[in-house]
């Protein structure tokens, strides 16, 4: 559930494998672990499923050790390739998560298309639901923003301040949903309003440089009242992609994908003698596909957003 300085808390649950499997606990054990020696540099990171030796009782001071990670579902991961850290890393975030939400304000700060687009290409390499939240609807419209994602076919829920979440809550319930955005979204807000007990920490945005502070400090799993987890995670101000290939990228396109057996060997499918600007052109797939599907594999590349 979280990690810090080398401590794994981890919640051990009744009802087996089967509970855990679809995101839903009932209350269990709060244990405190660390890692055995014999798994060497084996990350272990949220939402990880482990199996725990020693004492387990979670009694005050008392301490267990994870021997075995159990495997992955799924795993987000970055690389930090860019303006935060530059040794090219691969960074896993959060394991066995199956739905990512992408949390954007609309205004204060403003919308950050190439960092929406760089998170998009990091759920469709992990083979996690996308999911759009667009917070402070009250101080802008979302229709901008929504229409520049129709045509990936991207889900999306709009909240404002003091607003319904009701439809959050919908998308949310049942599954394990990883948060990620930018610091001063709201991302952490919106994590008290589902979880009250979370507490935590609320951003303010630089009025000078449009930026929010970093609150959240490392990952934390929170259980939904309702079913399911969240997992808020600190926000970011990049997400390098250097370990995501372009043809992975491509295979979010499924009507896209056909259009590539005639591009040359190598092809980044941004170039002149790319197959799918014919492919478009004889009416196999939507134009406004292809531009989007270029649009993200320019955010992958890391190149300044154009707007």
């Amino acid at each position: 559930m979280a990690v810090d300085r080398g401590r794994y808390t981890c919640l051990v649950e009744p009802g087996g494998e089967r509970r855990r499997r679809r995101g839903v606990s009932a209350s269990g054990t709060l244990v405190v672990a660390m890692k055995a020696r014999e798994l060497g540099r084996k990350g272990i990171v949220v939402g990880d499923r482990v199996r725990l030796v020693g004492d387990v009782s979670g009694r005050p001071d008392t301490l267990a050790r994870i021997v075995r990670a159990e495997p992955r579902t799924s795993l987000l991961r970055r690389s930090a390739d860019d303006t935060e850290d530059t040794d090219g890393i691969e960074r896993p975030i959060v394991a066995n998560a199956d739905q990512l939400v992408i949390v954007t304000a609309l205004a204060d700060p403003p919308p950050r298309p190439r960092m929406i687009d760089r998170i998009l290409v990091a759920a469709y390499d992990a083979e996690i639901d996308p999911l759009l939240c667009l917070t402070k609807a009250d101080l802008a419209p979302p229709d901008e923003l929504v229409a520049q994602y129709d045509p990936l076919g991207v889900p999306y829920v709009v909240v404002s301040k003091g607003g319904d979440l009701d439809p959050l809550r919908a998308e949310l319930t049942g599954r394990i949903s990883v948060l990620v955005g930018h610091s001063g979204v709201g991302k952490s807000t919106l994590v008290n309003a589902l979880v009250p007990e979370a507490g935590r920490a609320v951003s303010h945005v630089n009025p000078v440089t449009g930026r929010g502070r970093h609150t959240s400090t490392s990952a934390v799993a929170l259980e939904l009242p309702e079913g399911g987890w969240i997992i808020d995670t600190p926000g970011v101000r990049s997400f390098g992609l250097a370990h995501v290939s372009p043809d992975t990228v491509v295979a979010a396109f499924p009507d896209l994908v056909e259009g590539t057996v005639d591009c040359p060997k190598g092809c980044t499918h941004r170039d002149d003698d790319c197959a799918l600007d014919a492919w478009v052109a004889a009416g196999n797939a939507d134009p406004a596909r292809l531009t989007s599907l270029r649009r993200l594999l320019a955010s992958r590349e890391g190149e300044p957003d154009p707007d």
